[in-house]
Formats: C-alpha cells, structure tokens, sequence
C-alpha cells in the first residue's frame, strides 16, 4: 500500500487514501503511447507520449540521442518533473483539477512547484513506472528516481 494525498477541488476538501498494489498494476497497464506523428517536433529531439486510461494521467519525454532531456509525470492534479540542468525532480501540482478558473483550457496545463518535494508522490510515480520495467525510456526514468533516492534528496 502506498499513501496517496489529493486536493479534491469538488469538495474543497483534502483526500488521503491508501493505493494497492492491484490498482497500482491497473493505472501502469492503462498507459499507451500516443502515435508520435500526431506531436509537434522539435529537431534532434524525439517526443514520446503515454497517456493513462484517466484523464491528466499521462508521462511525457523528449529524448535527444535515446537519452532523457526532460520528463513529467502527471497524475490527479500533481506533477514530477526532470531536466538535466536541475539536480533533483521537482514535484507540483497542476491546474487540471481546477474547473473554477476561466482561463483554464482543456489543452494546457499549468504547473505550480511545491516548496517542498513530494515524496509520497514520488513513490507512487514510481511504482507506476515500475510497471514497465524493462521498457527503455521507462527504465531511464526510474534509473533517475534511484539516483535521487541514492543521493538523498
């Protein structure tokens, strides 16, 4: 079981709740790569997409030579998020839940960082993710998780 924190924007209310590991296996199965012609392009960098069966549940890396560049995790209104010039992931939460705000737009997403990582969050990303190891740019991911893991941060 994993510990699970979510801002329930419907009630305004703070949620806690217990993840096993059946819905863990559940939500990685229900990643699937978006075909990658339909991804804008950017040169020297390939996009590769996963969204999950719920909605703003999706993974998103741009690898330049089969190696991470920048990746986000998102999931229930929080993020996790990776580039190489920041030394650590960075967590916090998106605007996706937030159905009060008339700017907001099915299509994008904001991203506010938390003052202090998440590290329930993590380990929950992370446990999804492990559901696809041996998947390379999944194993790249969680390679980077270890890392930070390793260094104590």
């Amino acid at each position: 079981m994993i510990k699970y924190d979510w801002m329930n924007q419907g009630v305004g209310s703070r949620i806690v709740t217990l993840m096993d590991l059946d819905e863990i296996a559940r939500l990685g199965a229900s990643l699937r790569q978006i075909d990658q012609r339909l991804l804008p392009a950017k040169q020297g960098i390939t996009k590769v997409w996963y969204q999950g069966g719920e909605p703003y549940f999706d993974v998103i890396v741009e690898l330049r030579q089969g190696k991470i560049e920048w990746f986000q995790f998102t999931f229930r209104g929080k993020s996790i998020s990776w580039q190489p010039n920041f030394s650590d992931l960075q967590t916090g939460q998106t605007n996706e839940l937030h159905t009060d705000d008339l700017t907001f737009h099915p299509a994008s997403k904001l991203i506010e960082n938390n003052q202090q990582k998440d590290v329930e969050f993590i380990k929950l990303a992370c446990a999804i993710l492990q559901t696809h190891t041996g998947e390379p740019f999944f194993d790249q991911i969680l390679l980077l998780f270890e890392e930070k893991r390793a260094e104590g941060t």
